[in-house]
């Protein structure tokens, strides 16, 4: 390893140094009696690396001969994974402290899986993709099943880890297909040998299966059937990291391999991913009318909005990548800002997860129920909303790219799926009153709730330099 190959992979070798620190630390110290303070330490060391990075005016290049890529994409993937593990993190630690779940193992394998996923979109051949996929999927295995005392939780993790693994015996399988044929591994080895004129069939085939083993991290049709289970099982704040950070990692794993190893073949993989998204869309949106249950109601609203985010890298453009990042950007916010209201809903000090509890909860409680409203209609991607915004970036894509059908699929898909948005809306506000949620929200959960509401407000007039910064990514990754 050169002096200029560690200097580019150094946020990864931080975090990880970090990471064993911390593990030696508290199992040499006082166990679960430091997590609070390993899970706040965990937070700043996020924030200090997503400043670092996204402030880093170094020009791109590679590490390890091409295994390692640093550009303004891998940069932008970066900074939303810290960021929003960061958010995650931190309102979850009054959660997990008073359900007894505060261990010293949470954060750092939360950090372990972090450092996983910032391979994956720096990810530059098939042998750094999968090191990177297994990473963040080894730890997130682990903290599914993190409430042991829990069926469900158990089932969960069991779950997604034989699902996990299936998906990455697939994803393997076509890795090795793509090498056979192809001859190399490398990213920039594979576009020079795939030519749009005479793919072969092999590679074709070894495509197919790679896409497959990341569809399913992206949790989209039809191989999504792990996401409301895993959802539903998993302790709520593991649920809202689920529901963040790894999305933005394997949406950003998906655009650099179809991008950089298949920019030559978009009409090929174009069909694939048409497929996906529309399904996803549709799937999503109609499945989560007839859910009572908030979290399974949330699994399947990230499965809708994973094929609206893919509309755009199926543009195969640089206007595209830069309308999947802005979603996806903004559905992160999204989902920190409605996850935090999740956590506060209490009963008693039990956590309730049925919708129907939110009767006449914006009487009892405007000012978060008007937040929720506004985060409920940027789901729903009704103007003037943050949400609306990406949605019609994704959209607008697509046609410009002359899949006007998957667009107009795209709006129907969203229209059906208004309806549980606004129906939490509808519960909140007319829905019979009965017996009230009395849970305290911290104020960590509070100021994120408002933020991301705030957010979603304001991004209309301006994305806060995310349209900016995502072109620059998309221009690094298109070209």
């Amino acid at each position: 390893m050169t002096q200029a190959d560690f200097s580019l992979v150094l946020p990864e070798f931080l975090l990880a140094v970090f990471a064993l620190g911390a593990l030696l630390a508290a199992v040499y110290t006082g166990k679960d009696a430091v997590a609070r303070p390993v899970l706040w330490a965990t937070c700043t060391v996020f924030l200090v690396l997503a400043l670092m990075i996204g402030f880093n005016q170094n020009p791109a290049g590679t590490a390890f001969g091409g295994l390692f890529v640093d550009d303004a994409f891998s940069r932008f993937g970066k900074v939303v994974i810290l960021v929003s593990a960061a958010a995650v993190l931190a309102m979850s630690a009054d959660y997990m402290t008073r359900r007894g779940l505060m261990r010293f193992e949470y954060p750092i394998l939360v950090a372990l899986s972090v450092i996983g996923m910032m391979m994956m979109v720096s990810a530059g051949d098939l042998m750094s993709l999968y090191m990177g996929l297994e990473l963040q999927s080894l730890a997130l295995y682990v903290i599914a099943a993190l409430r042991r005392d829990s069926v469900k939780s158990s089932e969960a993790g069991l779950k997604y880890f034989v699902l996990g693994a299936l998906s990455s015996g697939i994803l393997l399988y076509g890795a090795s297909l793509v090498y056979g044929f192809a001859g190399t591994t490398s990213f920039a080895g594979i576009m020079s040998v795939v030519d749009a004129d005479h793919l072969s069939m092999g590679v074709l085939f070894g495509l197919v299966f790679v896409i497959t083993g990341m569809a399913f991290k992206l949790s989209a049709v039809p191989f999504h059937m792990w996401a409301p289970d895993v959802y539903e099982g998993s302790p709520t704040p593991v649920t809202a990291f689920f529901a963040t950070a790894p999305k933005m990692a394997a949406m950003g794993l998906l655009a650099r391999v179809m991008f950089d190893a298949f920019g030559d073949v978009t009409a090929q993989w174009g069909q694939i991913i048409a497929f996906l998204a529309v399904a996803s869309m549709f799937v999503g949106s109609i499945a989560a009318i007839g859910q009572t249950n908030i979290k399974r109601l949330m699994a399947y609203s990230s499965i809708a909005h994973m094929g609206f985010a893919m509309l755009g890298l199926l543009a195969g453009t640089a206007q595209g990548a830069q309308a999947t990042l802005i979603y996806m950007a903004v559905y992160v916010v999204m989902n920190i800002g409605t996850f935090a209201f999740i956590l506060s809903m209490e009963r008693d000090g039990a956590p309730v997860t049925d919708i129907r509890s939110l009767g006449q909860f914006a009487k009892r409680e405007p000012v978060k129920g008007l937040a929720l409203l506004v985060l409920m209609f940027s789901l729903a991607g009704i103007p003037p909303f943050a949400g609306f915004l990406a949605k019609y970036a994704v959209f607008s894509a697509a046609v410009a790219s002359g899949y006007v059908l998957v667009a107009v699929l795209g709006v129907i898909a969203s229209a059906i799926g208004a309806y549980y948005y606004l129906r939490i809306v509808y519960y909140m506000y007319f829905g019979e009153e009965g017996e009230a949620l009395n849970g305290k929200m911290p104020m960590m959960q509070w100021g994120m709730l408002i933020g991301a509401a705030l957010f979603m407000l304001l991004g209309v007039v301006s994305l806060f330099g995310i349209g900016d910064a995502a072109m620059t990514a998309a221009v690094a990754l298109v070209g």
